[in-house]
């Protein structure tokens, strides 16, 4: 068997017993820290010019910030949870167009917000 795909496979199951193990405040967690992996992994492919890894990462990470999103109850706290729906789109367009343009900044300015939002939820842990 292939090294790196038995890897995989434990990581994968690894991944698995810790989502049905999990409150629903670390699955959101979890979602933050995939994110944010995804998006290093990203400015790494950046770096090494990997275009289709780039995307695929970029993509991803995109996809996470949008589960983030769906995960927004607006209609419980409208106010509040409004902004950070708002925050949640721009990330999006700002992955979309750091993959456009291969712009690491872009991906550091929104590993930076969405850092900043995990320390937030983060706290929410310890009260």
């Amino acid at each position: 068997m292939n090294p790196m795909l038995a890897l995989r496979q434990y990581q994968k199951i690894g991944a698995q017993a810790q989502t049905s193990e999990a409150s629903p405040h670390r699955l959101v967690q979890m979602l933050m820290e995939g994110g944010l992996d995804r998006i290093a992994q990203a400015k790494g492919a950046m770096e090494r010019k990997d275009i289709p890894g780039k995307g695929m990462l970029i993509s991803k990470a995109i996809g996470i910030v949008g589960g983030l999103r769906e995960g927004l109850d607006l209609e419980k706290s409208a106010d509040s949870l409004g902004n950070l729906d708002n925050l949640y789109v721009y990330m999006m367009k700002r992955l979309a167009e750091a993959n456009i343009h291969s712009d690491p900044k872009a991906l550091d300015e929104v590993s930076d917000l969405l850092g900043t939002v995990k320390d937030g939820w983060d706290a929410i842990a310890t009260l």
